[in-house]
């Protein structure tokens, strides 16, 4: 028991410094860098949304680096097949002159894999993310092929141009496990972001883990526990975004369909990782009221009384998360 404590107590402090060297490079954006390693810990995908120019891609390449692990980007146009992520297979003579099929993988078999404005692509080409994303597999002319683990999509999309763009529909949106804000940065921020790179100062990044430890990290994350009232805390959290089941009366004016299970297993699994960064052996209801934007935001659809007052998801997930677990022990 006490090797088991001195193991987690361990993995906890190494999260910790892989967020700090992340810290290093990347200026500011806590919550993009807290909400993609919360991500990877539950072995989830994560759904960035920020204006260009904001660091995104420079932030999954750091959180590669950091962990050690593979990294592809996939440029999403109009244009992009599915072939272009998953591979093709391509006819080759061998040296007696014998024709034969090889496979040439993709950019989707990377461990982490950043999908660049994914709502730019034919919603045909989006779907060729869907098996990888959730059975962690990819199939070509019926040839089943396994990722490698651990895999970890990050997507971005740009919230501000609408013309050429492909929506993402609800259920793919559903596939990921958050979707975070990226945030305009602050006067100070954009000062040290100059600092750091218009400048002839290198910052040498420090790998602070490998595969092996991360997979380990990730088994760590399943076994931090959750107590069966903090369990029903979550299930009510999901429960009140529903119009037909909730207590609260902006729900059932402004939202049209609720979060569904996959959205509770999130919730858990996002606080989860939380709780095993911050050095706890359990989730606690703070745990629970920390992640609940960032999984339930992409996962409420309004209605249109809901778009036509200007309504946002997370001031919504506000009234939801204002009474969690009221009368219980935070």
């Amino acid at each position: 028991m006490t090797n088991a404590i001195e193991q987690f107590t361990d993995m906890s402090k190494r999260l910790q410094d892989v967020r700090e060297e992340i810290g290093r490079f990347i200026v500011g954006q806590e919550e993009a860098i807290e909400f993609s390693l919360y991500a990877i810990l539950a072995d989830g995908h994560a759904l960035l949304e920020g204006l260009p120019g904001l660091g995104k891609t420079m932030l999954i390449r750091t959180i590669s680096e950091v962990l050690d692990l593979s990294f592809s980007r996939i440029q999403f146009t109009p244009d992009l097949m599915p072939s272009d992520i998953t591979g093709t297979s391509l006819i080759e003579r061998d040296g007696d002159g014998r024709q034969h099929f090889t496979f040439r993988e993709g950019p989707i078999f990377h461990q982490m894999v950043l999908a660049d404005e994914i709502n730019r692509a034919t919603p045909k080409t989006q779907s060729a993310l869907l098996e990888a994303m959730g059975e962690k597999t990819v199939t070509i002319l019926g040839d089943t092929k396994p990722m490698k683990r651990p895999f970890f999509v990050l997507a971005t999309q740009n919230p501000i141009e609408m013309e050429g763009t492909y929506p993402l529909p609800e259920a793919q949106m559903d596939r990921f496990l958050c979707k975070i804000l990226v945030s305009y940065p602050t006067r100070s921020e954009l000062a040290e972001i100059s600092r750091r790179t218009t400048g002839s100062d290198n910052i040498e990044l420090t790998k602070k883990m490998d595969t092996a430890a991360l997979l380990e990290a990730q088994r760590m994350t399943k076994e931090v526990l959750i107590a069966d009232d903090i369990l029903m805390v979550a299930v009510d959290l999901i429960q009140n975004t529903h119009p037909d089941q909730t207590e609260f009366e902006e729900i059932r004016q402004y939202i049209q369909y609720g979060s569904g299970p996959r959205g509770l297993q999130s919730l858990i699994r996002l606080a989860k990782a939380r709780a095993l960064i911050e050095g706890r052996y359990h989730v606690s209801i703070g745990d629970l009221k920390h992640v609940a934007k960032p999984v339930l935001r992409h996962r409420l659809l309004l209605n249109y009384e809901g778009e036509a007052d200007g309504k946002e998801a997370d001031e919504l997930i506000d009234v939801v998360i204002g009474t969690a677990g009221k009368g219980k022990a935070k």
